[in-house]
């Protein structure tokens, strides 16, 4: 039997659904979501982001791209992080041949979770180890723990404990002489010069005006987009993420590599979060020691840890070290199961 790769279009819609809840993916976006994830246009990737595998009569496998751009020294490197990866149980090799095809798209392939299978095929495909990406939680109102959960166990009222000494323990938020400005979408260019650039020593995922703009109107997620200043000038910007009962520091940057700097910002969008109704944790990953120094030195505390692996394209050299990566890098700034799930 033949095969053939093709870009998706809103009709597979149904049949991809289908295709991702038969293998355990359970996805709950109805079309607005499914389209802004695989069709809407994207000024910063021109490309598709969404191909299947069939066999012309029926969708037999789909793999999704999250697009982006690697930079260090003076090199860049287009990247896509794999999401809604799966096959039919019948159709061998779909899986592959669908990783292959996205890997001919971009100079190189990241992943920083999955499931179980895709881990363990990852290194199997090429994939190398570059460093570690760490999940954080900061709690900010405990008792909606209870009130949200929308499945109880014997667990729960031991994570609402946990929760409470969390919170009590946190250093109060302090932003001092720092300024937060909510952006709207027309208001986007206004952190251009601020955007995260490449130091000497560092490896970064590049940000846009577009790829924000493209973000903002996210269906699945309510997204909002903050600036940073201080005495009337802007020096870097936030961007949460609101699903039931979390809000997620999905992006951050200031253009500044002194801790004290650093430390405000994410003061400011610990603010942010807890003015906000119905959140009771506010989450974030960090790879970069700066970032993740400042988090746990604000009352967030480590609940997970992923390895940030690259495939990079043969003959081709990868970054020197590992990449600055954050939920906004793949579906984790957005992904979610329709209720509240806490992490802390």
């Amino acid at each position: 039997m033949s095969y053939c790769i093709r870009a998706s279009t809103p009709e597979d819609g149904p049949a991809i659904v289908a295709l991702l809840r038969n293998a355990g993916l359970n996805p709950i976006w109805q079309e607005p979501g499914l389209h802004w994830k695989y069709w809407q246009e994207r000024a910063d990737w021109p490309g598709h982001r969404s191909f299947v595998l069939s066999d012309g009569s029926q969708i037999l496998g789909h793999v999704a791209l999250v697009p982006g751009t690697c930079a260090w020294g003076h090199q860049r490197a287009t990247v896509v992080h794999i999401i809604d990866w799966a096959a039919s149980a019948g159709a061998a090799g779909a899986g592959v041949a669908l990783m292959k095809h996205a890997r001919a798209l971009a100079d190189a392939m990241i992943a920083m979770d999955g499931s179980p299978d895709t881990l363990r095929l990852l290194p199997v495909l090429g994939f190398r180890r570059y460093g570690t990406a760490t999940l954080y939680v900061r709690a900010l109102h405990p008792l909606l723990c209870l009130t949200l959960s929308a499945r109880w166990s014997w667990k729960t009222p031991l994570k609402f404990l946990r929760s409470v000494v969390w919170a009590l323990a946190a250093p109060a938020v302090q932003c001092g002489d720092w300024v937060t400005r909510r952006l709207t979408p027309e208001q986007v260019q206004s952190i251009a010069a601020v955007l995260p650039s490449a130091g000497a020593n560092q490896v970064v995922l590049e940000r846009s005006t577009a790829l924000f703009t493209y973000v903002l109107d996210c269906p699945i997620a309510t997204v909002t987009l903050h600036s940073v200043e201080k005495a009337g000038h802007i020096r870097g910007y936030f961007l949460l993420a609101f699903v039931p009962g979390q809000a997620r520091l999905v992006d951050c940057w200031i253009d500044s590599s002194e801790p004290d700097d650093w430390q405000a910002l994410v003061q400011c969008a610990v603010h942010v979060a807890r003015q906000a109704p119905g959140v009771a944790e506010l989450v974030t990953v960090a790879s970069d020691p700066i970032l993740s120094s400042c988090l746990r030195q604000s009352g967030f505390h480590a609940r997970m840890e992923s390895a940030v692996q690259m495939l990079t394209r043969k003959g081709q050299d990868g970054p020197p070290e590992c990449p600055r990566v954050q939920m906004l890098d793949n579906d984790s700034a957005y992904h979610h199961h329709g209720h509240a799930q806490f992490w802390a």
